[in-house]
């Protein structure tokens, strides 16, 4: 396995090249067909300092297929940490998926070790923990974006008078916006 360290506007300490090299060293044996790992550290200038860092991590196994995780944080090992646990339950996921296609034809494949999250998923029931409602009114996407300002949200559910369907504004990490219109087949 190939682990390659890549940063932008910051310095490798060996304390974090060190931290790096520990959290991933456990990756493979989750995923034994691992070839590479490949981790970006960056630190950018923006006027949020919860954002300032960011941990980026891809990982490809021997079959072609890539899993990626990216996480900002205002602290560099916070935000490594969260990468990882992330890629965990990405791994887990994409692990499922492999058991599911190969149940029934008599393969037997290596899955590796159970994932440290999975005990812990099984433990955490997914709960809806709040309802709302509440009224749509016709409105273009243009008035849709000022009520999303106006509200201060990162995204903005409304009926949209253009294709009288209900749509999703969001507002996206570079800074314009996005529009999810649903279509029913």
């Amino acid at each position: 396995m190939e682990l390659q360290i890549l940063s932008s506007n910051m310095e490798v300490t060996p304390r974090l090249r060190d931290y790096v090299e520990k959290k991933t060293a456990r990756l493979d044996r989750y995923l034994p067909t691992l070839s590479g790992i490949q981790v970006e550290l960056a630190t950018e200038n923006t006027r949020s300092a919860v954002q300032r860092h960011v941990a980026e991590i891809t990982i490809r196994d021997e079959r072609g297929t890539i899993l990626r995780a990216e996480e900002r944080n205002s602290d560099m090992f916070a935000a490594i940490d969260a990468v990882i646990d992330k890629l965990y339950r990405q791994i887990e996921r994409y692990r499922g998926k492999r058991k599911r296609k190969t149940r029934g034809k008599g393969e037997d494949q290596d899955m590796g070790e159970p994932l440290p999250i999975a005990e812990e998923a099984a433990e955490e029931e997914q709960v809806i923990v709040r309802y709302k409602r509440f009224a749509l009114h016709p409105m273009s996407s243009e008035e849709a974006i000022d009520q999303m300002e106006l509200l201060g949200h990162d995204f903005y559910v409304f009926f949209s008078s253009e294709d009288d369907a209900v749509n999703v504004l969001y507002r996206r990490r570079d800074g314009t916006f996005g529009l999810l219109q649903p279509e029913i087949d």
